[in-house]
Order: structure tokens, then sequence, then C-alpha cells
């Protein structure tokens, strides 16, 4: 007889979907972390479908996954994968980057399945996403409309009301309400994977020889392919092996990478990346870590997220807020990693990390911050010319 799962107060179902990791070494468990990241067939969304629970993607940049949780349902993160666009090509245009077509080929290729899809607007190829996927799906894709001028007094006002408006929505597909209490527990399960995360970075700037740049991208990665309460088990396991460890500091150049805000770039030219500098900082993945401190939990909750996503978060390309100039945030990103130089990179036919590059490279310019220009696409398999031209620019900056 098959066992049933059982479930949290939250809806959320406490039998693990990723067990590989557990009672293993440290090589072990981070082994197991890239190997999953790099199986774009979703061992554990599919598990978890197979115990009865719904998922509910969403796509880049930034999503309060918190909503979906407390609802029960499994947030997955959509990022693209490194899969030939087979179906998906014929949905889209030639002249669009690469994360818009894998995305939706994961889905109409049938490695991932979901309950509900939710996109944002963030440039003028992805405001198009969740029709384009509604037209091949069944079940309810929908576009959250973060603010596009969050300085305006009434920004988080109107988000609280968009957030409940995707409420509504995710009620629906769940079948089943949110309570004000079911979204302070998930607030809470998610301030406690910010904190581990933070601490993650912590380790990165401070002593990078204790962590690949592979190994640190895979531990990020792993919480949004499974529900939060699991990878923040896991990080409250790793990170102190992490500290524990007796590896020797190297003589390389620490270097900030800016340009992973949404198209990811392979995992091999992060791991090659990890072999020529140490990668101390980056905006990798850079939706998962968006808040940068607690959201309160006392008061209206969906009013404290979206306070939390204008008042204390991050900032990339796609948000546009005159109190976050993005080449001011690059350079105090920089100076906290105490970065000896930049790679400033950009998905090939991205439009929002192309343009950034000016801003960027004008502000390196001017504090004389050395910078390595570079574009990268999810598919690349081909490594070597690039590493090279890195590893010429590295080694400019240690023996000048």
């Amino acid at each position: 007889m098959q066992k049933e799962p059982t479930q949290s107060g939250n809806g959320q179902m406490n039998e693990p979907v990723f067990e590989e990791w557990r009672d293993q070494p440290l090589d072990e468990i981070l082994y197991a972390c890239r190997e999953l990241v790099e199986d774009a067939d979703y061992p554990t969304v599919k598990r978890w479908r197979e115990r009865g629970g719904k998922v509910a993607g969403h796509f880049q940049v930034y999503f309060p996954e918190e909503i979906v949780h407390a609802a029960g349902m499994l947030p997955f993160k959509v990022r693209g994968a490194p899969v030939e666009a087979t179906h998906a090509d014929a949905h889209f245009g030639s002249y669009l980057c690469s994360i818009l077509k894998t995305s939706l080929e994961i889905v109409l290729s049938g490695r991932v399945e979901l309950d509900l899809f939710v996109s944002h607007p963030i440039c003028d190829a992805a405001r198009n996403l969740a029709a384009i996927w509604g037209r091949n799906v069944e079940y309810p894709c929908q576009i959250l409309y973060l603010p596009q001028n969050p300085n305006s007094a009434h920004s988080a006002t109107y988000l609280r009301d968009e957030y409940n408006r995707l409420r509504g929505v995710v009620e629906r597909v769940a079948g089943r309400s949110i309570s004000d209490d079911d979204l302070r527990r998930s607030i809470e399960v998610f301030n406690e994977n910010r904190r581990l995360l933070r601490d993650l970075y912590t380790i990165k700037r401070e002593t990078p020889w204790l962590v690949s740049a592979e190994d640190a991208y895979c531990l990020v990665a792993t919480g949004g392919l499974i529900p939060r309460e699991e990878h923040n088990e896991i990080l409250r396991a790793v990170l102190p092996m992490v500290r524990a460890r007796s590896a020797r500091r190297e003589d390389r150049i620490r270097v900030v990478f800016e340009g992973g805000f949404c198209e990811q770039p392979p995992l091999d030219l992060v791991r090659m990346l990890g072999r020529t500098c140490y990668l101390v900082d980056d905006d990798l993945l850079i939706g998962l870590r968006w808040i940068l401190e607690d959201v309160p939990v006392e008061g209206d909750p969906m009013l404290n997220l979206a306070e939390s996503y204008i008042e204390r978060s991050s900032y990339s390309p796609v948000q546009h807020d005159s109190r976050k100039p993005k080449e001011r945030m690059l350079l105090e990103r920089v100076d906290r990693a105490g970065a000896d130089a930049v790679i400033v990179a950009a998905a090939k036919m991205c439009e929002p990390g192309l343009e950034e590059q000016v801003a960027y490279t004008h502000a390196l310019d001017e504090r004389g911050i050395p910078y390595f220009v570079s574009e990268f696409e999810e598919n690349m398999t081909s490594f070597d010319h690039l590493e090279m031209q890195v590893e010429t620019f590295l080694e400019n900056l240690l023996f000048a």
C-alpha cells in the first residue's frame, strides 16, 4: 500500500523529495546538489507531484514564493535549462534570448508538469511569455505586475493588491484558502532561508577558498527545486561543514560577476570561473536572494511582502528604482566583497542586460576598477576561448 503524504499547517507535505544528501559527507552532499541542479528532468518536482502535491512555476526574476508556499504548493523556479528548444522554437521569433524558449521547452517536452505558471513583464520579450505559454497548456498562466515605479507613494499598496489578486488565483488552483496566519508561517520559513543564503554569501566574500563557485551556485539553485523547509535543512547542515574545512587560501584575483539576474550561465562556465579566480559575489539567481532583510511577520503579511520587495531588496536591470542606480549598486557590491575586478556579462539578446553594461563600465572606468566584458548563453558548450581570455585578463592583474 502506498503511504499517504502528511502535511504541515501550511499544507506542505512532510515527506522529503530530496534524500540523496542525507547522512553524507560534505563532498557527497555538494555532488548531490550539483547533480540535481544539472538534471533537466527535475526529479524532485516529479516526486512532489507523485505524492499528490501541486506545483507553481514562476519565471525570473523575483516572485513572492511565500504566497504559493502558504497554499501548500511547491514554488518551482523556471530558469530555463541546457536543452534544445525543439518544440518551443516554433512559438518564438529567432532573435530572442534563450531562456524564454528553453523554459517553455521543459513543459512542452514533458520534462516538468505544472498546475500554475506566473511570469512578469520584465522586458519586451518576456511580457508575452504567459500568453504564449497559456496557448499550449490547460492550467492558468498569469502575469504578476510588479510596480514599474517603485518610488511612487502608492507602490506598496498597489503591489499588496496585486499580491492579493494572485492569492485568489493560487487559492483556486490549490483548492484551499490562504489565511494570514498561513502567510506568516511561510514568511518565517523564507526568512530563515534568506538568512542562510546570506550566510553562504558571507563565506564566499570572506573565505572564498572554502566553497567553490559552482558549489555555492548549486546550493542556491537547489532551493528553486525543493520545498524551502528541505532547503533550510540542507543549508543548516552544510554551512558549518563548509566553515570547518581546512582548505588553504590561494593567490587569486577576487572577482564580482554581474549579469546573471535572469538567464543563467551554464554551470560549466561558473565552474571555469571558479578555476581561474575567487568569485566573491554575484547576481546569479538574485530573485532567490532579492529580499535582503527579514520580512516583518506582525501586521498585514501581504503589505509586509510588498514593502519588502520595494524597501528591503537588491537590484537588477529589470527594476527601475531611482534610489538604486544600478551602477552605484554594483560599486557597493564590489566594495562590500573587497573585489579586485568585475566580470560584466550579459545573456545574448538580453536588452536589459546589454543596456546596463554601458552604465556599469562607465562607473567602473571612473573608479579605476578593472573589468572584463562578455556574453553568454545557457546552451554554450565550448569555453576554451573564453577561458583563455579570462585567464589573460586575470594574469595581467595578478602580475601587474
